[in-house]
């Protein structure tokens, strides 16, 4: 019998899981198609009803492998896309969107966000958002790859502070955010949703992951998860084709870390000491 997939309440009170389902790569090898659909059908079968894609990857074929995964269970999901930088102005934005709906096949996103800062104006994005949300294209909207400072100014726009979710790169490996974004995000109650929770796979090979993973009878992956999901506020979003794979990602809701394995985590992963620079990928 599995734990129940802990949630995360974004700012409008709607609870999300705080396991869900990444698409980074998928829909760019026709071949691997049916794989992906699959992969993304049994996540949700397992409850993890989030599936966060965006219109760069693939350049719209991960929208498009989505949308055929949701052809008959589009509201079993909370479902999340997001804008290049060079669409985010004020009317880039609006057409963003409704292509990516036209790809997804469905009338509205229930989270957009600005993929990462460009050369438009906040501003104008925030406005396009907020146009979006009042036609009922979209249920919210939120940021990704934002720092500390990138925050602060966001919440200095007009309706800036209506922000639902930033998403930035964070693992095991990238602990930077917990310096200041992560508590910045946590005192604001935006949560943070952490991609590529698993490095791309390269946290697996870690020594020290892997002989704690072996007392648990789990898969360094699964520790890497853990980890993720222990955080207050915090969403990862873990990508897999791989069937048997994506039945691992759900178990790791059921670890229960000692604390004596946690502090050894830290020890060789040590947390950080000072300001970095937000890292991306």
């Amino acid at each position: 019998m599995h734990d129940p997939i802990p949630t995360v309440t974004l700012p409008s009170g709607i609870d999300i899981p705080a396991l869900g389902l990444g698409t980074w790569q998928m829909g760019e090898v026709k071949a691997r198609a049916n794989d992906e659909i699959d992969s993304l059908r049994l996540g949700l079968d397992l409850g993890m009803t989030l599936i966060d894609t965006a219109e760069m990857y693939g350049e719209g074929g991960a929208e498009r492998i989505v949308g055929k995964a949701l052809e008959d269970r589009r509201d079993e999901v909370f479902l999340v896309s997001k804008v290049y930088p060079w669409n985010a102005s004020r009317t880039g934005t609006i057409a963003a969107c409704e292509a990516s709906l036209q790809r997804l096949g469905t009338d509205r996103l229930d989270l957009y966000l600005l993929h990462w800062r460009g050369e438009h104006p906040l501003a104008d994005t925030v406005a396009a958002f907020e146009q979006l949300k009042a036609a009922g294209k979209i249920g919210a909207w939120g940021v990704s790859n934002f720092d500390t400072a990138d925050m602060e100014e966001l919440l200095t726009v007009p309706q800036g502070e209506n922000c639902a979710v930033n998403q930035v790169l964070y693992n095991l490996s990238r602990r930077g955010i917990e310096y200041d974004l992560l508590p910045w995000c946590q005192s604001h109650g935006i949560p943070v949703m952490a991609y590529s929770p698993i490095e791309q796979g390269r946290l697996v090979h870690h020594p020290d992951l892997i002989r704690i993973a072996k007392a648990y009878q789990a898969t360094p992956a699964q520790v890497a998860l853990a980890f993720i999901l222990e955080r207050d506020g915090v969403v990862a979003i873990p990508k897999s084709s791989n069937l048997r794979r994506v039945r691992e990602n759900r178990d790791a809701v059921d670890l229960d870390i000692s604390d004596e394995d946690w502090a050894a985590l830290d020890a060789a992963f040590p947390p950080p000491a000072r300001k970095t620079a937000l890292d991306m990928l």
